[in-house]
């Protein structure tokens, strides 16, 4: 059975290389650009950190990953 989890992958203007959120308990958002050390998170969690780090100069977006259960 596999489930759907949920990665938030944020491009900056300038940057080619995405930057993947880490850890959503501090502030400011903790970013990563290593996917595999990037925090699954449900879609309601993932949506709620899209919301925080969204600016202008910043482009966040939820990427689905499938997860062995």
């Amino acid at each position: 059975m596999t489930n759907i989890k949920f990665v938030v992958r944020v491009r900056r203007g300038g940057t080619s290389a995405p930057a993947y959120v880490q850890r959503i308990d501090r502030t400011p958002v903790q970013m990563t650009t290593n996917r595999k050390l990037a925090l699954m998170m449900g879609k309601f969690t993932a949506e709620d950190a899209v919301k925080s780090i969204q600016n202008s100069r910043c482009i966040p977006e939820l990427v689905p990953v499938h997860v062995n259960a």
